[in-house]
């Protein structure tokens, strides 16, 4: 779109990619960056590794986690 906005995203290895993102986006991004005290750049790279990684692999991980600092009273809980 012609209103696009052009934010350029560098990866750890220096690779750079320019990202066109509507006005809404920009702002919706811009927001959450300000809300978490973080860059746009770096709620960006967060979204896209969200979106990209093995979403069973991740709730495996959430599941353990929680498992592991709940125990007690998960045990309490089947009790």
């Amino acid at each position: 779109a012609a209103d696009a906005i052009v934010v350029s995203l560098w990866y750890h290895s220096g690779m750079a990619m320019t990202l066109r993102l509507s006005e809404e986006e920009t702002e919706a991004l811009r927001a959450k960056a300000e809300a978490e005290n973080r860059s746009m750049q770096d709620v960006a790279r967060i979204a896209i590794d969200r979106y990209v990684t093995d979403r069973q692999g991740r709730l495996r991980q959430a599941i353990e986690m929680i498992a592991s600092q709940d125990a007690e009273l998960l045990d309490r809980l089947s009790k």
